[in-house]
């Protein structure tokens, strides 16, 4: 009867792998075809050759040597990770607060959804727009600078507020400051609110709640939210090239000087380096929570 069974229920088994396997096949291809391929394409040109603009299919490593070993892109990165530790500090502060307002005190959920979506109003625009839209709020004769001669707070314009590292995290962080804010939404809207209670009754004030109810809760929201905007802001080329008035560049900047004059095998080890980088980078965030635990625990 057993063997009986089994040979019945085999067909219905291998029909069900089959029909898991063609839903999967055509995303498989599509990552295949525009994820994988292109990256084992950039990795076996970083190890080519390169001389008088011809590349040779020649295993060498000396353009990871050139890479590792230049103070210009040690410098480059260690730039890059400041800004990205600073803008990511500025948009968990206000994505969080932004989060909590919206998911806590805004009584009406559907006045809440509402003011979500007008927080993603202005991404209906261009991101080079945004950003440009500081230059006349920044500048030496900008609103800022007059708003603070014509009270008196300053007698000349602060040059500090354009061209330099402030102006480049403020457009960083006017980017990128949803991508937190969407995560952390998410993972507060799923928090019981007798937990809150519980707390209460507990004795714990409200910053003992937010501390180690809300905050664990919202972990997999912040640690997504941290990937996005770490990895936004180690990738870009154009942000900190405009708003920095051309004193400082990003890694990718320095991969597109490559790619203009040529050095593809120079760029491709420019480019396997900060995917090695970015990786480990978002392992470590990872280590903190499981994310994939954490979502499936609220489902």
């Amino acid at each position: 009867m057993a063997a009986s069974v089994a040979m019945t229920g085999t067909p219905a088994v291998r029909m069900a792998r089959l029909k898991s396997f063609a839903l999967v096949l055509p995303l498989a291809l599509i990552l295949l075809v525009f994820v994988v391929a292109p990256l084992v394409f950039v990795l076996a040109v970083s190890v080519f050759r390169y001389d008088n603009f011809e590349v040779i299919p020649a295993f060498t490593l000396e353009n990871y040597e050139s890479v590792l070993q230049s103070h210009l892109t040690l410098s480059l990165y260690g730039s890059m990770l400041k800004l990205a530790a600073i803008t990511w500090a500025c948009t968990l502060l206000i994505g969080f607060s932004v989060a909590g307002f919206l998911v806590f005190h805004v009584r009406n959920r559907l006045t809440a959804i509402g003011l979500f979506l007008l927080c993603t109003v202005p991404f209906w625009t261009s991101n080079v727009i945004r950003m440009i839209s500081w230059l006349p709020l920044l500048g030496k004769q900008g609103v800022i600078n007059q708003a603070l001669l014509a009270t008196g707070l300053i007698h000349a314009p602060l040059h500090i507020l354009l061209f330099s590292d402030f102006s480049v995290v403020i457009s960083y962080v006017h980017l990128f400051t949803i991508f937190m804010i969407v995560p952390i939404f998410n993972s507060m809207s799923r928090i019981d609110r007798s937990l809150f209670e519980a707390a209460l009754d507990a004795g714990a004030s409200r910053w003992h709640t937010l501390l180690f109810v809300v905050l664990p809760l919202t972990k997999s929201g912040i640690v997504l939210g941290s990937i996005f905007v770490v990895t936004l802001v180690m990738g870009d080329f154009y942000v900190v090239k405009v708003m920095s008035g051309g004193s400082d560049a990003s890694v990718v900047s320095a991969m597109y000087d490559d790619i203009s004059t040529l050095l593809f095998p120079h760029a491709a080890a420019s480019a396997a380096v900060l995917m090695i980088i970015l990786t480990i980078m978002v392992a470590a965030i990872l280590r903190f929570v499981d994310v994939r635990k954490e979502l499936a625990s609220h489902r």
